[in-house]
């Protein structure tokens, strides 16, 4: 299953795409929402999107918002260093909203799973 991983932070994008890696999904990065969008449509095989929320010009939920009204309809994942409030996993489109803590390698994993239906 190929994973577009979205983070501004090289270092953060890399560790959330090797935790995607071990467990056995194929990961593609991109630094900002630009570079997703060029990645999206350059790749045709991308299952799910994971983004970091707080990046420079267009954040995480902006992003969402933008691939919807492009008619993008990928199940999308949103990392966020804070603690993540009801408003925020409220979000239309939203699949998971996470906290990038300790727990991220077993919350991620699930949230996959769950938001690929399987």
């Amino acid at each position: 299953m190929r994973i577009l991983v979205v983070d501004d932070d090289p270092l953060a994008g890399e560790m959330t795409g090797a935790l995607l890696e071990f467990q056995g999904h194929d990961v593609l990065l991109a630094n900002d929402a630009m570079e997703a969008t060029s990645q999206l449509d350059a790749h045709d095989d991308i299952a799910l999107i994971v983004s970091d929320m707080h990046m420079p010009l267009i954040n995480g939920i902006e992003l969402l918002e933008m691939l919807r009204e492009q008619g993008v309809t990928l199940p999308f994942i949103l990392l966020t260093g804070d603690m993540p409030n009801e408003q925020l996993h409220q979000t239309s489109g939203l699949s998971a909203c996470l906290q990038k803590d300790a727990a991220l390698e077993t919350t991620l994993e699930h949230a996959v799973a769950q938001a690929l239906g399987s």
